[in-house]
C-alpha cells in the first residue's frame, strides 16, 4: 500500500469518535506496521518536560525495555532536544544509539509537534538496512499532523 494509499486511512483513524486517543495510536501503529513491510516497530514516545524524559506510549512490535528514554540519549533522545527528524540507514554507525534488539538495522524518528511544541515523536523501527527514504519522512510527518489533532 502507497503512502498515499494509507493517508485516507490515518485520517480515518483520527475521525473516529467512538474510540480513545490511546485506541487510535495503537490503531495508527497496527496500520503502519501492517501496510509497510520495513516497518518492524511502530510506536509513539512522549515528552515529559520537568523530568526530561521520553516515556512509552502504544506500540506494535517486539516488546521493548526502553519504557523511558532520557533526553539526548538515543536517537529518540536526540529528537526530543533537536526537533528534527533523525534516519539512521545504519544503526551499527551510530556512538549514541540504544540498542532495542540486535535485529533492527535502522531506524527513523519524527517528531511531534502540537502549537509549535515537540510533545513526542513516532519511532519507527527497521530489520532492513537504510529503507527509509524522504517520502517515509514526509509521510511520518502528515501522520504526526493528524495524531497532533487528538492534543
Amino acid at each position: 500500500m502507497t503512502f498515499e494509499e494509507l493517508k485516507p486511512k490515518v485520517t480515518e483513524i483520527i475521525a473516529n469518535s467512538t474510540i480513545a486517543r490511546e485506541e487510535k495510536l495503537l490503531k495508527i501503529c497496527k496500520l503502519l506496521h501492517n501496510a509497510v513491510s520495513y516497518y518492524n516497530w511502530v510506536g509513539f514516545y512522549f515528552a515529559n518536560p520537568e523530568t526530561k524524559t521520553l516515556h512509552l506510549g502504544p506500540y506494535i512490535g517486539a516488546e521493548t525495555d526502553h519504557t523511558v528514554i532520557p533526553f539526548g540519549k538515543g536517537i529518540c533522545g536526540q529528537v526530543a532536544v533537536s526537533n528534527q527528524n533523525f534516519v539512521v540507514p545504519d544503526v551499527a554507525a551510530q556512538d549514541n544509539y540504544i540498542a532495542c534488539s540486535f535485529t533492527v538495522k535502522s531506524e527513523i524518528v519524527v517528531p511531534l509537534f502540537v502549537n509549535g511544541k515537540n510533545i513526542g515523536q513516532i519511532d519507527i523501527d527497521s530489520h532492513v538496512l537504510n529503507p527509509f527514504s524522504e517520502a517515509d519522512e514526509r509521510f511520518l510527518e502528515f501522520v504526526n499532523s493528524q495524531v497532533a489533532g487528538l492534543f
